[in-house]
């Protein structure tokens, strides 16, 4: 009886794994890819401006308000991202420049 009951358990999964197999959708085409240097320059150029004047007019306001010390600070870091920014990109761009040499039928 036993057997019986684990047969008929071992068939009613194989049919839903069956099931499952012949409705799981088919693979369709490679996603194309994207285009980064486009995202990029739009960042650069629509972006970065923006927020650059929106920290323009926290400074001004913070400098009307007398907070000098508290602009200065924020002047800091920011030139300090700024910094770390360039510095990423100095080093993205030596890095392929390093890999070339390297691996010269790069």
């Amino acid at each position: 009886m036993m057997l019986m009951e684990i047969g008929q358990a071992m068939w009613g999964t194989a049919a839903h794994a069956v099931d499952a197999i012949a409705l799981a959708p088919t693979p369709g085409a490679p996603p194309e890819t994207i285009n980064t240097n486009a995202i990029l320059e739009f960042f650069g150029t629509k972006i970065v401006p923006i927020l650059l004047a929106v920290l323009g007019v926290i400074f001004i306001g913070r400098a009307s308000k007398g907070e000098v010390s508290r602009v200065l600070t924020s002047s800091a870091i920011a030139i300090i991202g700024i910094a770390f920014v360039l510095g990423a990109g100095a080093l993205f761009i030596f890095g392929g420049q390093l890999v070339k040499l390297i691996f010269p039928g790069q």
